[in-house]
């Protein structure tokens, strides 16, 4: 078979693109734990001296490291003074971790996948799965700290307007079912925004639901927010709106998890379903977001399905048809697409 030289060149210089950002993993989780960007969005332009004696390290690393950065197109490097600077918009995704755009955690997630590669390996030749308690725990903090700021920009202010008369009932006082909780993220901020309801967060990972108290607690809101280990298929309780945040597709029985969801919920209840954003064909999603889904899919999710009962195996990229005919299956006869953003489908089921 003929080989067409541009082609393979064309090839070989994404991959080469692609190896400098993989390489470049482990140095945006080192600029995020010695707070190098911070103090470069705070301080302003300085040596790699200036930056090392700031945040307390040696400058002969911190040197190598921002010259690599700057490199990369994440910080900047202005030869004449011999000095690093960080712009707004670097600032903005780098720095901010309240922001709308914070990127290190992400790259927590990648480590979690480097690391734990020799088990999902163990599951490609042998079948079954890795359970998500299993992976490395960056990946737990990466993940809570990376969905954060975009729940904290949609969740109050549009998921759940979307959602056909559940903001006024959270507004006059409402039982808030978070299936699948984390560390408590989304818990935490619709209990901020709504006073008068309460909030209950499960989740099957007992490490996260201690991390979740802990950060209902430092929010202030830990009165009206109670966390427990529960599966869900399994939680306990009547609750007026329940929520899968991006977690229904790593179940293992999501048909079950949906029938189990119908059986608790209040008469005209709601459950909202948060979704990673996916097309229903392969091809429609062979894009740079579908690359990144695809890849966090072979990784976490389906092993983390695959890993339990049944093992339905969703993947992040599910689409909405057939996110809906899960939902229908556990007996949901409503279901429509409330919203979505680039990153997000969020779907509104109803019995």
């Amino acid at each position: 078979m003929a080989i067409d030289g541009n082609k393979l060149q064309e090839l070989i210089n994404k991959m080469f693109g692609d190896v400098g950002a993989a390489m470049g993993s482990a140095l945006v989780m080192l600029g995020d734990k010695f707070g190098f960007y911070k103090t470069l969005a705070a301080d302003g332009p300085m040596t790699s001296a200036e930056l090392a004696s700031k945040t307390g390290t040696v400058e002969r690393y911190v040197r190598e490291w921002a010259a690599a950065q700057a490199a990369a197109g994440y910080i900047n490097y202005d030869a004449a003074s011999g000095r690093f600077s960080i712009s707004p918009e670097q600032a903005l995704v780098l720095a901010d971790e309240n922001g709308p755009a914070f990127f290190p955690a992400m790259y927590e997630i990648v480590a979690a996948t480097l690391r734990d590669e020799p088990k999902v390996a163990n599951a490609f030749r042998k079948g079954g799965g890795v359970g998500w308690h299993e992976h490395d725990p960056c990946l737990f903090h990466g993940t809570e700290r990376f969905f954060r700021p975009g729940y904290a920009m949609h969740l109050v202010s549009e998921w759940i307007p979307a959602l056909d008369g559940v903001r006024e009932k959270l507004e006059r006082g409402a039982r808030v079912a978070d299936v699948g909780c984390g560390h408590g993220a989304s818990v935490t901020l619709m209990a901020k925004a709504f006073p008068k309801s309460k909030f209950f967060g499960f989740d099957y990972h007992q490490p996260s639901i201690d991390r979740a108290r802990e950060i209902a607690r430092e929010a202030g809101v830990a009165e009206r927010c109670t966390f427990e280990r529960a599966t869900a298929k399994e939680f306990p309780g009547t609750f007026d709106l329940v929520a899968f945040f991006d977690c229904l597709h790593d179940m293992g029985d999501p048909v079950g998890a949906a029938a189990h969801v119908k059986s608790a919920l209040a008469k005209d209840g709601t459950w909202m379903v948060v979704e990673p954003f996916g097309n229903d064909r392969i091809e429609d999603n062979l894009n740079p977001v579908g690359r990144v889904f695809y890849a966090a899919s072979t990784m976490i999710c389906v092993p983390g399905s695959l890993s339990q009962e049944v093992g339905l195996g969703l993947g992040t990229q599910a689409g909405e048809t057939r996110l809906t005919e899960v939902l229908k299956a556990g007996g949901f006869t409503r279901v429509r697409r409330a919203t979505a953003t680039p990153f997000n489908l969020i779907l509104e089921a109803r019995p």
